[in-house]
């Protein structure tokens, strides 16, 4: 069974809740049909927020999917915006380490006004962290445009996976992000709008890491 298909991945765990999550994963694969791997997130992003629709938002630049699933099988970090996401990104079938932005830097936050998230993505990347890091970004955008900037001026995550959430600077933040990475060859996958969210974000990346197990199987071409 390959991980897009894994019912025990949505928590599982007993028969009755077997057979739901796989009747949810088959509405789905009817709603969302294809076979690549653009077509798995996109069915990932319809399972996660409920919404047939969320299917045509999602955007993908420079082979995300497939650089992101190397980037976990060379166990490089994850590096997540803010808490949420990094707790619901999986700890199974990895050795990726799982850090996150928000807590580094809040002395840089305190001296010169800038959020705690902003502060934490500078403070990571002047150690060099997300290069070749997957960086996850669930909620923030001023995590975004920060992530943007760094990588203008050098920073080469393997992957960024952007889905920050809401009215103000979210949609703005992720077209940068799109802008930058087809500029530079950096990877990206984001969506259009102002919905996204952590659960999101959380819900790509792990299905970014069972694309990684699936190309470890033999499943799917290296």
């Amino acid at each position: 069974m390959t991980g897009e298909t894994d019912e025990t991945d949505l928590g599982a765990t007993t028969e009755d809740g077997a057979a739901i999550a796989e009747a949810s994963l088959d509405i789905v694969s009817e709603l969302v049909p294809g076979d690549t791997l653009e077509d798995r997130l996109r069915r990932k992003a319809v399972h996660a927020t409920g919404d047939p629709e969320f299917q045509y938002l999602m955007r993908f630049g420079n082979n995300p999917i497939r650089r992101g699933a190397e980037a976990v099988l060379a166990e490089n970090p994850i590096i997540t915006d803010v808490t949420m996401p990094r707790h619901g990104i999986t700890d199974r079938n990895h050795d990726c380490e799982k850090d996150t932005a928000l807590g580094h830097g809040d002395d840089l936050a305190e001296e010169t006004g800038i959020t705690r998230t902003e502060a934490g993505v500078i403070a990571l990347d002047e150690q060099g962290v997300y290069d070749d890091a997957i960086a996850v970004i669930g909620n923030a955008p001023t995590a975004a445009l920060t992530l943007a900037e760094r990588i203008e001026a050098g920073t080469r995550p393997a992957a960024v996976l952007a889905t920050p959430v809401g009215f103000i600077k979210a949609a703005e933040s992720r077209a940068r992000l799109r802008t930058v990475g087809e500029a530079t060859g950096v990877p990206t996958i984001t969506n259009v709008g102002r919905r996204g969210g952590s659960g999101l974000a959380a819900a790509l990346a792990n299905e970014l890491i069972h694309v990684a197990t699936d190309m470890e199987a033999g499943e799917i071409e290296r």
